[in-house]
């Protein structure tokens, strides 16, 4: 196989995400289901935002699962390209300036018609909690013929938001995916991201998984929906779908299964747990890394479950650390 330009080209939400701190009180008052992903209209995005910049000015920071996952690849050393749609608008050039800036390619044209780019408000509990108010906007656009062919063309994996599937080409897109990583000799990697979206598709994403997904990242909660068991048996039943399942269970660390093997990860935090956003995407950015740079899968696990040490220690879904240095004690 001739060697690809990319690592990863990961197809996803482009969002700016906007970072706060609140209460309990406050999620009860705005109505908020704690620990998930809410989707939002544009009305109550701006609700929720004004509410919470009474209190204290956001950090805004250009996000999405997997354009955080590539981000954090890229700041391994890999190479990593970005597929999602944003408007032709401020913060549509805010989340290209940052991704770019990340030393990730962006491969993807800003829309001059429809939905403003995309945002999510991250309110995080004092129990490190995030509960994400996400409009769709630009995003919830995306269409498969959006999915730069080139960049397909020369990834060596093409990694897919669960996400994604909430929009309404979102079967589309996948299959697209799909099709152009048959042609040109790319796997597919699949994350869940979120037990509710697992619930609002389960039937076409237990299919997808079964027909075309090499690596699947789920955590427990989103194995266990997909299957409908339990841990123990969620596990063996995903083993026997996909090449390879990568199941995380936050401080109890990863499971990791391959062929006959199933390997268990430690989780690895780096100081306190302040904010657990964006430990899925890093986690998922380190294993895509080890298994792209010819690590076996227990090597991966370990870089993997580092990274997400790491980003959990502080507010935010991008790392904080020099990632290379950090994971020098891994690989020497």
């Amino acid at each position: 196989m001739p060697q690809k330009s990319y690592d990863v080209l990961a197809v996803g939400n482009a969002i700016i995400d906007v970072f706060s701190q609140c209460d309990d009180e406050f999620l009860q008052q705005y109505g908020i289901e704690k620990g998930g992903m809410n989707l939002v209209d544009a009305a109550t995005s701006q609700s929720i935002l004004a509410a919470i910049s009474t209190v204290a000015p956001p950090q805004l920071i250009s996000g999405g699962s997997a354009a955080n996952t590539v981000v954090g690849l890229a700041a391994l050393g890999g190479k990593a390209a970005f597929v999602g749609r944003v408007h032709d608008d401020e913060l549509g050039a805010a989340f290209f300036r940052d991704i770019k800036a990340a030393g990730v390619t962006f491969a993807a044209t800003p829309a001059k018609n429809g939905a403003p780019t995309a945002s999510s408000i991250i309110l995080v509990t004092p129990d490190a909690a995030r509960s994400m108010n996400t409009f769709l906007g630009a995003s919830i656009e995306f269409q498969p013929e959006d999915i730069n062919l080139a960049a397909a063309a020369d990834a060596a994996v093409i990694y897919l938001e669960g996400y994604l599937f909430d929009a309404p080409a979102g079967p589309a897109i996948f299959a697209q995916a799909a099709q152009l990583a048959a042609q040109h000799q790319a796997r597919i990697a699949l994350s869940l991201s979120d037990p509710w979206c697992v619930d609002r598709h389960r039937a076409d994403l237990r299919h997808y998984v079964t027909d075309h997904v090499d690596i699947l990242f789920a955590n427990e909660d989103e194995a266990i929906s997909l299957v409908e068991a339990d841990h123990p048996t969620s596990v063996q039943m995903l083993r026997g779908l996909v090449d390879e399942v990568v199941i995380t269970r936050g401080p109890l660390g990863a499971v990791i299964c391959q062929a006959d093997q199933q390997i268990l990860v430690d989780a690895m935090p780096q100081g306190p747990v302040i904010d657990t956003t964006g430990a899925g995407d890093l986690f998922a950015a380190g294993y895509l890394f080890g298994r792209t740079h010819g690590y076996d899968v227990e090597m991966s696990g370990q870089i993997a479950s580092l990274l997400a040490g790491e980003v959990i220690s502080h507010i935010g879904a991008r790392p904080h650390a020099d990632l290379q240095a950090l994971i020098k004690s891994l690989i020497r």
